[in-house]
């Protein structure tokens, strides 16, 4: 893999990760759009859909690292040490953890299935449309309920909204703030516990991305294009949350409609066009 395509599809995984506009989308669509050869070896594809998504744990741990540190030491003091901690942090850490669960157990079950199935350029474009008016529709619901909030019931809602991200185009950031503003939080809340929630889901793929990396090997030559790939997605990982909490200061979650809805629009209609190939 050329290290400019790393690097692209780097910053767009870190972007599309944390932003409402959905990665896997994104990383259908950028090698289509650009006519980049995907890899065809397995081993490339899982060294460097480890490196991207490594570059957003990283990104995220690093963002949120003053709520991450209490959410851990609380969490693991409720099992070994329970009279000593914050129950109410404890319960809520390990509340994040279980919403990984529905996603992580239809991702591994239906691994071949999503990857043979779903991904379709036209596919994407009508989940990008359809997913974003979603969005527009929960955003409009008011709701001012905060992140201490977060109860069993949000985590179910918010866990079983997540399975629905494995399709490419819909976005796990973007479906669970569409569940959290419908469960009456309000978007700076709901932007947070998307980025929360993403921990555990995004540490459950690494872990079982690195276990099959160690047992394969790096394939020769690609340790540049994954060095590329983690640092990139970290940096625009980070920049992607940063921006996007002190935007929903001020603003709706509008703007992502929209570009949602023109760039669906857009691919179809490069699809519609006879000379596009």
């Amino acid at each position: 893999m050329p290290l400019l395509h790393a690097l692209v599809l780097g910053i767009v995984q870190g972007l599309t990760e944390f932003l409402p506009i959905s990665s896997s989308g994104h990383l259908r669509l950028v090698p289509w759009l650009f006519g980049w050869e995907e890899p065809v070896s397995p081993s490339v594809r899982l060294a460097f859909d480890t490196s991207l998504h490594l570059g957003t744990l990283v990104a995220v741990l690093f963002y949120l690292r003053r709520e991450v540190v209490p959410y851990v030491r609380h969490g693991i003091g409720l099992v070994v040490r329970p009279r000593s901690c914050d129950r109410r942090t404890g319960v809520r850490a390990w509340l994040l953890v279980a919403s990984a669960v529905p996603a992580g157990v239809a991702g591994v079950a239906g691994e071949d299935w999503i990857g043979e199935r779903l991904g379709a350029p036209a596919a994407v474009a009508v989940t990008l449309i359809v997913f974003g008016l979603v969005l527009l529709v929960a955003d409009r619901a008011s709701g001012s309920r905060g992140t201490d909030d977060f109860g069993w019931r949000d985590s179910l809602v918010l866990g079983l909204a997540q399975v629905l991200a494995l399709n490419p185009g819909t976005s796990r950031s973007g479906i669970t703030i569409t569940a959290a503003r419908l469960r009456g939080m309000s978007r700076d809340a709901a932007a947070r516990a998307s980025f929360l929630m993403s921990i555990p889901i995004i540490g459950g793929a690494v872990t079982f991305q690195l276990a099959s990396l160690v047992r394969d090997g790096v394939p020769e030559g690609f340790a540049g294009a994954m060095a590329v790939g983690i640092v990139a997605a970290a940096v625009s990982g980070w920049a992607a949350m940063a921006g996007m909490i002190r935007m929903l200061r001020t603003r709706a979650f509008t703007g992502f409609v929209a570009y949602r809805v023109v760039l669906g629009a857009g691919v179809l209609l490069l699809l519609a066009t006879p000379w596009w190939s």
